[in-house]
């Protein structure tokens, strides 16, 4: 896991769009974040024998930190990558003086609803027609200070 930098734009542009489809970030978006431009915005990526295999996207401001993306190539998922993605964002955030996490996920998404679960994320709201499809989506919370009931 390391910050990503301007190398890494296109590996993380190819990585939205095999994982996120419509819903991916122009490359444009992706490059305003990765350089710094965004100044609330942390980009992550994961690394498998040079290659850039994973990516996170975190907005932390004040006390609230929201994971925007987290993406892991298909070949190397189930393999670790993407707790160790999250564990990355979850102490950027205690770092920067957060006390929650906050994410949102299709309601449609069982496997990912069970990885946060099983992370200790809690369901806290719905957002109907979130999605360009019109899906619905979840939204999930992870206390990680005490002022975070």
């Amino acid at each position: 896991m390391r910050p990503a930098g301007r190398d890494d734009v296109l590996a993380v542009v190819r990585l939205e769009a095999d994982n996120l489809g419509v819903d991916a970030w122009s490359a444009g978006l992706v490059e305003e974040g990765v350089v710094g431009h965004l100044p609330t915005i942390t980009y992550l990526v994961a690394e498998v024998e040079g290659e850039l295999v994973g990516h996170a996207v975190a907005s932390i401001v004040g006390d609230i930190a929201e994971l925007q993306r987290i993406a892991v190539d298909h070949e190397h998922r189930r393999t670790g990558l993407a707790s160790a993605l999250l564990d990355a964002v979850v102490a950027a955030a205690r770092e920067a003086g957060a006390d929650r996490v906050l994410l949102e996920v299709r309601e449609d998404n069982a496997g990912a609803l069970s990885f946060y679960a099983a992370r200790g994320f809690v369901e806290i709201d719905r957002r109907p027609r979130y999605y360009r499809d019109g899906t619905t989506a979840v939204v999930l919370r992870l206390g990680i200070g005490p002022r975070c009931g």
